[in-house]
């Protein structure tokens, strides 16, 4: 199930049917589930937005058959995980991703497998797809990558745990550094398939912890936190700030779909969510309400949450810091490292807070929301760049009254992904708690307090442009917008004016976006601004019976002639694949 917006192609790739080289794509073919990773890039800087998660529930380890040396994955399973790797090609070829660009990785249930062999060749011959089979080191390095991408911990020593199906992977890091690394074989999967006492359950992954060697190498370094990656802590952690663990009297209130992710849980949370989850096994109203909320999971739920609690308790660990990130986004992390000239696994924590901040207090719904809006904003503004090129080259048109850089974009992209992620308190006064949050809370890093707080009439001064003052700017705007501009400079007031102009323009045309809304391209030219859409049938009508077009056309042409200073003319693509519009 996507989890993701769809991801507008670029107009180049719309129009002539190139190939997409921002995007980068993973593909984690794991013992529970397989899951595809789609990223878009910066190619200067190496940053990145997750844009769509696929995910299917193949679970590799369900029909097996096991041996005293290894596992086999049956003819079933095998069909399973083609049918769910097409899939997934089916989209990565959809939005046109350079093969280059997309990278498989199995883990443990493959790799333990007698007949791993078996499963790259059928993988190779059926889809043309080489799959690459890491050991639990090199997966556990991964992951790191990927945690380093979600947390600004690049110089903290880190431990990291990483529970899949078939296996736990524990690693050390500072700098981008593996300092440590340990695989067991102890997963939510095949505990859950072994084990039926919850006793011997723990008895058994007791033993293992303490007969790996992990505790007294652990205990050599002085860790600065612990960090829990992929679903299944991502599941309890979502259950414990949810309230999952409240008793029936107490539930007034939970499940709510506006409640704020914390990224963390303590020692005691977990315990009273392993309590909850052991007490529902002699309920059958505790099974149902289970599959209720960790839906697929709720089968391998209580051995992962068993398993945590061993692992906390064999550490002495008191609070655990979720990641986002993991395996797919450690996959991709390196993927750039081979790509961007110069990249810095440390070169992106502001970006990475403004994500973190976005996905605590954003619902999924709102998550595609703001980075459809993303992608609309993005567009709008490179078409702008663009008609800026073309004058320059000596081109009819006139010339945008400000230059946009690379910086400004970067603003953009943080705009949108947190104009609206206060609306988890209601739609009465959003603006100004997002405003408070970006402005008072301990959440955007890279910068102090004092910076934040700075009013930003000097945002264009000096090399200094910080992120948090846009932000600022743009909270100040949408809550002001007439008496904002008095307030700034005149270049930087034009500058402002433009970029807010932008987000109110994407925010408006996302707002009125059909649900099957696959893409949009602003296109430059000498006439000004031309906006492409899909076929007319996309295109639905408001509630007032105006269609799209009529909707779009008087929210840009509002806008851009009094701020972008261009002609607008809108298309509608009769076919896509060869560029012709009429319209």
């Amino acid at each position: 199930m996507s989890t993701g917006p769809p991801i507008p192609p670029t107009a180049t790739a719309i129009t002539t049917g190139t190939t997409n080289n921002d995007l980068f794509a993973a593909v984690d073919i794991g013992t529970n589930s397989f899951k595809l990773t789609v990223v878009r890039t910066d190619p200067s800087s190496g940053r990145f937005l997750t844009l769509n998660r696929l995910k299917e529930p193949v679970v590799l380890g369900l029909d097996t058959t096991t041996t005293s040396s290894a596992t086999t994955i049956s003819a079933v399973s095998l069909d399973r995980a083609i049918s769910a790797i097409r899939k997934f090609q089916r989209f990565l070829h959809s939005h046109r991703l350079p093969p280059s660009h997309v990278r498989l990785v199995a883990t443990s249930a493959v790799r333990e497998a007698s007949n791993k062999s078996q499963f790259t060749r059928v993988v190779k011959e059926s889809l043309g797809l080489n799959v690459e089979i890491i050991s639990g080191a090199e997966e556990a390095r991964l992951i790191y990558l990927g945690v380093l991408q979600f947390f600004p911990v690049f110089t903290s020593t880190v431990l990291t745990i990483d529970i899949g199906g078939g296996s736990t992977e524990f690693t050390v890091g500072f700098k981008g550094n593996v300092l440590f690394s340990k695989s067991l074989r102890l997963g939510h999967v095949t505990l859950t398939q072994e084990f039926s006492d919850i006793v011997k359950m723990r008895e058994h992954i007791r033993h293992e912890l303490e007969t790996s060697g992990l505790i007294e190498k652990i205990n050599e370094f002085k860790l600065d936190v612990v960090i829990g990656s992929s679903g299944t802590i991502k599941a309890i952690e979502k259950a414990v700030c949810k309230g999952y663990a409240l008793k029936v009297e107490e539930n007034v209130g939970v499940f709510e779909e506006f409640v704020k992710r914390e990224w963390r849980f303590t020692r005691h949370e977990l315990r009273s969510l392993v309590e909850s989850l052991y007490d529902e096994e002699r309920e059958m109203d505790g099974r149902v309400k289970r599959v209720g909320f960790f839906k697929r999971r709720a089968a391998f739920i209580l051995a992962g949450t068993v398993l945590l609690d061993e692992i906390f308790d064999t550490l002495a660990i008191e609070e655990i810091e979720v990641s986002g990130y993991a395996l797919g986004e450690g996959v991709i992390t390196e993927m750039l490292g081979h790509v961007c000239e110069g990249f810095d696994l440390n070169a992106n924590a502001r970006w990475r807070s403004v994500f973190r901040l976005a996905s605590r207090f954003n619902n999924k719904k709102r998550m595609k929301t703001s980075t459809t809006c993303l992608g609309i904003a993005r567009e709008l503004f490179e078409c702008l760049r663009k008609l800026n090129e073309l004058h320059d080259n000596g081109n009819d048109g006139e010339e945008l009254s400000v230059s946009l850089d690379d910086r400004d974009l970067e603003y953009l992209d943080a705009a949108s992904l947190l104009h609206n992620f206060g609306l988890y308190t209601g739609k009465k006064g959003y603006h100004k708690q997002s405003f408070h949050i970006i402005v008072n809370g301990d959440h955007l890093h890279g910068y102090t307090k004092e910076e934040i707080k700075k009013f930003p009439s000097d945002v264009l001064e000096g090399s200094a442009k910080e992120v948090s003052e846009y932000l600022y700017m743009i909270k100040y705007l949408f809550l002001f917008p007439d008496i904002g501009f008095t307030l700034l400079e005149c270049q930087a007031k034009q500058k402002f004016r433009v970029l807010c102009t932008i987000m109110r323009v994407s925010s408006a045309v996302q707002q009125r976006l059909p649900v099957n809304f696959q893409f949009m391209e602003f296109i430059p030219s000498p006439e000004g601004l031309k906006l492409a859409f899909p076929v007319r049938p996309c295109l639905s009508a408001g509630k007032n019976g105006e269609t799209l077009l009529e909707i779009v056309q008087l929210t840009l042409v509002m806008y851009s002639m009094r701020v972008f200073k261009q002609n607008l003319s809108i298309l509608v693509s009769s076919s896509i694949s060869d560029g012709q519009t009429d319209g």
